[in-house]
């Protein structure tokens, strides 16, 4: 063993580079060693004498060394050594830092005249703080020399098996410049980098004792020879590098086998002159001590970072939680340390079993309801029979010996996908499980119902005897607005109030219509009928563009429908979208029978009898009204044997679809209830559940809407009383006529096959006593049926063209005449004989068709 007085050589750090080289044999190891300060070259003569003796030894020596000392700022780089030829630049060796990318680049010049480039990797020596780096070339004149580079006593990279270096001639001696990066030197801030060679024998003792090394020094100051040990030694002092002492053919300077740290085990070992010559560094993550010693830290008692119910396992060093308990869902937190812990804990969601598209496991037709960190399964749904063992089944009936969801005074109605709710019955309104009367048959009840809030049809009823489905209440008085003398509250009875509905105790009134200022949509402009096409707030009478397609009215062909692109094919000035014949040119749009088929166009050729002519009726010999065509290929689905052109026909084998207007060819029914899963609770897939849906065969029609319906006025002629005018409340589920008028029709656009129309009719018998009612199977003006209905009989004031009497009772008319000898069915005139509709004498209920036999006077 052998101890090497280090004293001075850590402290006056000389900025010296040295150069050494190795040469052995195999038992007995001889060896000339020779150091080169790099930094000390000066004048031109020592350059050349450098060069030579490294020429030299890297043609004979079977090592050389570069090692050097230095601290480097952040991203910094530069050459550490360099032998080039000034005549034409050759690269004979070089070793450069690449700071940016953290490595070492060696670059030398091959036998075949080609430069070679070396990556050593994994190094970060741009970094602000000292480093010492040992560059290993071994074998530099064998056929296969190899590379490895030491950093901080530890091994960072090396390459084996490396193309030959090319011998330098003797004549380019006098040519050979070295570098050693002396202009980047306050960047590199070099405290030690040096070559070195020496000779140096020594004898193997026997096996597992220590070796034994005599040195002998020649030529080489004391002083360098010592600054060389003390890098070994400072090495092992941390016991982490112990092959470096073999790389320099000094391993017999340690015992055999690896040199204990005296710090933990991770904890970085650094070298100081202070008693006992090296510091230990923080102890690792997750480890509390002095460096020597290190403990872990029990993350899980001190931090608690696991979600309750996963368990914390604590590990050296770090900790970990379980999975999330079953029934929640989460992240498996795992780390290192107090502070990471406590700043990252594990969170667990609940997991809502019953949205996992099994119904948690329940019964798929019983109730499954979701718990905090659970789900139970509950009863059957509504409409359905059984338990979870037995399962849950259609109930096909309301009653059975023990189920009967409905109020007495309510019925059954049965869905598509074999589901019962259940509707109170005329008369009382609720929910269906519970019924209470409802006197005015608007759908409220008289009282509040002790029932949840379905729809608002468990609330008491605003106005007791006064329909109002929409129970407006303009003033939030608890009075709706149909049975409140003063609706909007501003103190003006509604017979004076020009704004009934609308606070306006002043009254102003810019314009002449009956509307104040406070409500009219054109305060300056008179317009009693506040028409609004667009919906902008705006009446019609002062919009500038009045169906809101940026187009304004004077230069818009069709005034009241939206068209920007203003297509005319038939250039009559009318556009497409309101031209009632858009392929024939009508620029007066007579349309004398009020079908919305122009006169010009109209063939009045119905050969099935549905209200649409044959040559725009896609099925013209069977009745269609509605027109539905579901898979828009042109015929509609009243004569289309697959309506969703799924391949599946409708109702022929290998029908029939059990998703007949939804596309689904696979005919997956996994309840097995003939209903396809695409459409189990929306048969027509218009995204309204069928349940909710007044139409649910149609998608194109989803809610009863009367805001857009076609005016037909029966008596255009004279002027002694006003043509018809209506009110849309409840979002278009209900209409109000509000003043006398002559006979007319509110007609919707919207056309249907054959449908159950339920709804109140509500007469008020104190101000007048006309005829009031409703119409269906509307075809044109003169071919339609109507329900109506009067209270007392009445002769009409005028006796021409002939004498009518009103009788009471409500009246079934229809509204045409039989023509005999054609056998066909006429449409009937229109004008002063619409008055004289019904002779009824039966008092009560009367179904009364009246067919006009002929016109005369009675």
């Amino acid at each position: 063993r052998i101890n090497i007085d280090s004293k001075e050589e850590g402290k006056g750090l000389k900025k010296q580079t040295y150069l050494c080289t190795w040469n052995q044999a195999l038992t007995l190891v001889h060896s000339i060693l020779a150091v080169i300060d790099l930094l000390t070259m000066g004048e031109s003569r020592q350059m050349v004498a450098m060069a030579e003796k490294i020429r030299t030894a890297l043609l004979t020596a079977g090592d050389v060394y570069l090692l050097s000392t230095f601290r480097l700022p952040p991203k910094q780089g530069g050459v550490l050594f360099g032998l080039y030829s000034r005549r034409d630049n050759t690269r004979w060796l070089e070793a450069s830092i690449v700071g940016k990318i953290n490595k070492v680049l060696v670059r030398y010049q091959r036998e075949d005249g080609k430069v070679h480039a070396v990556n050593l990797q994994q190094v970060s020596l741009a970094d602000g703080r000292t480093h010492t780096v040992l560059l290993r070339l071994r074998g530099p004149s064998r056929p296969s020399p190899s590379l490895q580079l030491y950093v901080d006593c530890k091994l960072g990279d090396q390459h084996a098996g490396l193309p030959a270096l090319a011998p330098i001639p003797p004549a380019e001696v006098d040519g050979l410049e070295v570098r050693t990066g002396q202009k980047v030197y306050l960047r590199l801030q070099v405290s030690r980098k040096r070559f070195c060679f020496e000779k140096i024998f020594g004898t193997r003792l026997e096996a597992g004792t220590r070796w034994k090394v005599s040195i002998k020094k020649r030529d080489v100051p004391v002083k360098e020879m010592s600054l060389i040990r003390n890098t070994i030694m400072e090495c092992q002092v941390c016991g982490e590098w112990e092959g470096l002492g073999r790389a320099l053919g000094m391993a017999t300077v340690v015992p055999p086998g690896p040199f204990p740290s005296p710090c933990f085990r991770g904890v970085d070992c650094m070298e100081v002159y202070e008693y006992p010559g090296y510091r230990c560094g923080p102890c690792p993550p997750g480890l509390q001590g002095n460096g020597t010693h290190c403990t872990d830290i029990n993350e899980c008692a001190h931090a608690d970072p696991c979600f309750p119910g996963s368990k914390c396992i604590n590990t050296v060093p770090g900790f970990h939680c379980e999975a999330c308990p079953q029934g929640y869902k989460g992240t498996q937190v795992s780390g290192v340390g107090i502070d990471y812990a406590r700043a990252s804990k594990q969170v667990c969601n609940d997991v809502d079993e019953c949205n996992d598209g099994n119904n948690g496991g329940c019964d798929p037709n019983s109730i499954c309801t979701n718990t905090v960190g659970s789900f139970k399964c509950g009863p059957c749904r509504s409409g359905f029979l059984g338990n979870q063992s037995q399962g849950c089944l259609p109930a096909r009936a309301c009653q059975s010996p023990a189920h009967n969801p409905c109020h007495v005074h309510a019925h059954c109605l049965f869905e598509r996908n074999g589901a019962v709710s259940c509707s109170c019955n005329i008369g009382w309104a609720g929910n269906g499980n519970v019924c209470g009367p409802d006197t005015d048959i608007d759908g409220y009840p008289d009282q509040a119902l002790p029932c949840m809030d379905n729809n608002k049809h468990c609330k008491q009823d605003n106005c007791l005897l006064t329909p109002n489905s929409g129970q407006e209440d303009a003033d939030n008085d608890g009075v709706g607005d149909q049975c409140d003398d003063d609706a909007d509250g501003d103190g003006i009875k509604n017979v004076e109030d020009n704004c009934r509905l609308f606070p306006n105790k002043d009254q102003q009134n810019s314009d002449t219509d009956s509307f104040g200022d406070a409500c009219d949509n054109c305060p300056n402009v008179a317009n009693n009928d506040q028409k609004d096409t667009d919906s902008n707030g705006e009446g019609d009478a002062c919009d500038n563009d009045v169906d809101g397609d940026g187009i304004p009215n004077g230069l818009d062909n069709c005034l009241k429908v939206p068209n920007p692109l203003q297509t005319d094919r038939d250039e009559d000035g009318v556009g497409d979208a309101c031209d009632s014949c858009p392929e024939m040119s009508n620029p007066t749009q007579t349309d004398a029978d009020s079908d919305l088929v122009g006169d010009v166009c109209d063939t009045n050729e119905d050969s099935d009898g549905d209200g649409h002519q044959d040559t725009k009726d896609n099925c013209p010999q069977l009745p269609n009204s509605s027109q539905l065509d579901s898979d828009n290929d042109g015929q509609g689905d009243e004569c289309d044997g697959d309506d969703d052109n799924d391949g599946i026909p409708d109702y022929v084998p290998p029908g029939p679809d059990n998703c007949r207007l939804v596309p689904n060819p696979n005919q997956k029914d996994s309840d097995g209830n003939g209903v396809g899963d695409v459409c189990e609770d929306d048969f027509d897939n218009d995204a309204v559940a069928d349940p909710l849906d007044v139409c649910p065969e149609s998608a194109e029609v989803t809610l009863t809407d009367f805001r857009a319906y076609q005016t037909v006025v029966l008596d255009p002629e004279g002027d002694a009383q006003i043509d018809p005018n209506w009110v849309v409340l409840n979002q278009g589920m209900e209409i109000v006529q509000t003043m006398n008028s002559d006979p007319g029709l509110a007609v919707g656009y919207t056309a249907f096959n054959g449908v159950d129309f339920e709804g109140t009719f509500h007469v008020n018998t104190v101000t007048d006593d006309d005829y009031a009612g409703f119409l269906f199977s509307y075809q044109d003006s003169g071919r339609f049926y109507v329900v109506m209905w009067k209270q007392t009989e009445q002769t009409y004031w005028q006796a021409t063209p002939f004498r009518a009497v009103a009788q009471p009772g409500l009246h079934i008319v229809s509204h045409a005449w039989w023509d005999e000898t054609k056998r066909v069915l006429k449409q009937a005139q229109t004008g002063q004989f619409s008055r004289k509709w019904a002779n009824a004498t039966n008092q009560g209920l009367v179904y009364c068709f009246i067919i006009y036999l002929n016109l005369k006077k009675e």
